[in-house]
Order: structure tokens, then sequence, then C-alpha cells
């Protein structure tokens, strides 16, 4: 909604102003313009980025226009899942604990907590780690390591598409000169006639210069923006799985541990203690309750 809004005042103060100038709105209407402008920055963009990061970047707009970042449910969800691994790892055998991580679709514990669920790279980091932990040789740490570099991945990987939309915001520009280019050559070809229809063609030149500019500092370098905020703020949920179970590691009681965890949500977002104290119990309340025949 914000990017709506965005847009609107956007437009509004530009088209307004430039009316509010004596411009008139029909001279920036050039859709050949705008298909010169706007299909070579599609085609450079298919040129430089593999197919797997053009899906993604569509995802990823999508992502940005709903604001999809961690809500407080989906925090006291992540914390809630770990808090009932924890327990389980303390309380129960190895063989017990195994069954939830090896298959966790089938787990009480995992499926009291939807959102983490639904989030499959999430829900197979806590499960390939606490597989780790299980066995038992490996140092924190060493599990602190491999951790960074697994999350420092992540991040690299979902912020390709932060990285095209960029390179293809910075060329905007350029291309737009290009089509001001064009339109110049057109309005050469046409010196004979009256100044009128001169003008007219060296203005709509000109508009290609003015998308140009505009596609790139207020649509597409904007939303790149946009995406990486929702992306990073996604990645988040990868450093509390990592602090929670690192403290856990180190001796901290799984009541504690999550604390170390909730600590790292950012403090516009954190839940209360007592929100997380209140989601842990009852959701391990759930999953402990045996399934119905």
């Amino acid at each position: 909604m914000s990017i709506l809004i965005g847009f609107v005042v956007t437009l509004g103060c530009v088209l307004g102003g430039f009316m509010a100038m004596g411009g008139h709105i029909e001279v920036l209407i050039q859709p050949w313009e705008v298909v010169i402008i706007c299909g070579a920055a599609l085609g450079s963009f298919l040129i430089a980025n593999p197919m797997k990061v053009v899906k993604d970047t569509g995802k990823a707009c999508l992502e940005a226009f709903k604001q999809a970042v961690p809500k407080e449910q989906n925090y006291l969800e992540t914390l809630g899942v770990l808090h009932s691994l924890m327990r389980e790892l303390k309380t129960k055998s190895r063989s017990e604990v195994e069954a939830h991580i090896d298959n966790p679709e089938e787990s009480a514990i995992f499926q009291a907590f939807p959102t983490v669920m639904k989030n499959h790279d999430l829900l197979h980091f806590i499960c390939d780690y606490c597989r780790i932990i299980i066995i038992g040789n490996a140092r924190s740490h060493e599990i602190e390591a491999l951790m960074d570099e697994e999350i420092q991945t992540i991040r690299t990987d979902k912020l390709k598409c932060y990285h095209a939309l960029t390179a293809m915001g910075d060329g905007f520009p350029a291309i737009g000169i290009v089509a001001a280019v064009l339109g110049v050559v057109k309005a050469m070809g046409a010196l004979d006639q009256s100044p009128e229809i001169l003008g007219g063609l060296i203005g709509a030149a000109l508009v290609g210069t003015f998308l140009g500019i505009f596609m790139s500092y207020c649509v597409v370098g904007p939303i790149a923006t946009k995406v990486k905020s929702v992306r990073e703020k996604q990645n988040r949920l990868y450093v509390i799985v990592k602090q929670t179970l690192l403290a856990y590691m180190n001796g901290s009681l799984p009541q504690v541990a999550i604390e170390f965890g909730r600590k790292t949500i950012s403090a516009y977002d954190r839940p209360s203690i007592d929100s997380v104290e209140q989601s842990t119990m009852s959701a391990g309340g759930a999953a402990a309750q045996p399934k119905a025949a």
C-alpha cells in the first residue's frame, strides 16, 4: 500500500507541477518512447540475469508491494518451535528427537507452528542444525562459523534480485538518452517542416530523457530499495535461530536461550517477554497433546 501511495504522490506532484507551469499533459504521452525505453531495459535485464533471478525478481516485487515481512506471529512461532525442540533435546532420547527432525511435516511440534511450516527454507535450516546438535561432536564456535556462512549465502541469494533491479535502474537514464537521440534523428529529418511541427518532434524526443530519469529515480530505484528492506527483514529469522541454538549449545536453558533470539529482533518489531512466554507455553502444550486417532 505504501508503494502505491508513494507513486500517487510522485505522479501527482510531477504532473501537477508541470501542468501548473502551463505545460500540456498530452505532450508527455509518447507511447513509442515508452516502448523503446522499457523494451531496451527489459531486454538488458534478461541478458544480464539468469532466469532464476528473473523469476525471483518478480516474486520479490510482489513481496515488496505486499510488505511481506515477518510479523509478530512469525517471530513468536519461530521462537516457539525452537523452545519446543530444545525442550525435546533436553528431555527425550536421540531417536525420539530425530523422528521430529527427519520428518517435520508429520511432527506434532512443527504442526503447531504453521508459519514455520510454510517457510520451507527456514524449516530445513532449523532441522539441519538440530540434527548437528543431536550428533553431539560439533563445538559451538564451529557451528557458529557454519551458520554465519550459510546465512551470508542465503542473504546473497535473496539479494540478487535487488542488485539486478539496481543495475537496471542505473541504466534507465542512459536508455532515456538513447530514446531522445532517436527522437532527435527523427526531428532532423523534418527540418523542412514548419517550426510548430519541428518543435513538437524535438519535445517528443526530450520526453525520452524525462522518462528515463523518472523511471530510474522514481520507480525502479525505490522499488529495489523496498525489495532489499523486505528481504533483509525476512533474513532476520535465520539470525534468531542461530542465536537461540548457540545459546542452548553453550548451556542455557530453553527458556533462557529463546531470549537470546528475541533480542536479535528489531526493537520496533520485538514481541514482549510475556508474549513469548505465553506463546511458547500454549504452543508447547498443544504440541505435547497426542494426535487423535
